[in-house]
């Protein structure tokens, strides 16, 4: 059985992960309950059945039938994807109690720090990535990144056609890209996947 402070810990590092980091970043209320519902379920499944020979077996099994399940249920972003993963990984930590409190803590610790950093708004917050639907069949990748470039105001680093239909003259193309200085907020969330329309 794990510590109760091992328990209070994971509760507190679940509630900063969901009400001070997502929450104020991405604004999706069912995925809140998602991530406070799978990660006490596993702390409360880990903590009945854990034990230190059947530990990281069970651990792992876990995880991955519970990704398997979560993940394929319904379409979620890269980032949204990682809050899941660190959800699952911080009640696996406080419910297996194999780990001394200290070393546990700062494990928790660690997966907030790292997901704080790495979903700031600060963090890259020029570069972007859309799905385009340009109102002309491009067949020269270069002319296409050229026209992107020029719509865009922006600097593409990658375009990769996803349709070419030359009988209705447009062309869908996902496109990877960083706005230039005079293009770039001052202080803006990096934007998720989108599909836009844009003409010439």
């Amino acid at each position: 059985m794990p510590d109760l402070a091992l328990l209070v810990a994971d509760l507190v590092a679940v509630a900063v992960l969901t009400f001070v980091l997502y929450v104020p970043r991405h604004r999706r209320r069912d995925l809140v309950v998602a991530y406070l519902g799978v990660n006490v379920g596993v702390l409360a499944v880990a903590a009945a059945l854990g034990s230190s020979t059947v530990g990281a077996g069970l651990g792992l099994g876990l995880f991955g039938v519970l990704s398997i399940i979560r993940l394929r249920s319904t379409e979620l972003a890269q980032s949204e994807v990682a809050y899941y993963f660190s959800a699952l990984a911080l009640g696996l930590i406080g419910g297996l109690g194999t780990t001394p409190v200290p070393v546990a803590v700062g494990l928790m610790a660690l997966i907030l720090v790292v997901v704080a950093i790495g979903d700031s708004p600060r963090l890259l917050r020029r570069y972007r990535s859309q799905t385009v639907v340009v109102d002309r069949a491009f067949t020269s990748e270069a002319a296409l990144v050229a026209h992107l470039e020029g719509l865009l105001g922006a600097r593409v680093h990658a375009a990769s056609v996803q349709r070419l239909d030359l009988v209705n003259d447009t062309t869908w193309v996902d496109v990877r890209y960083s706005l230039t200085r005079e293009h770039a907020p001052a202080a803006a969330a990096e934007q998720p996947v989108t599909t836009g329309s844009a003409a010439r």
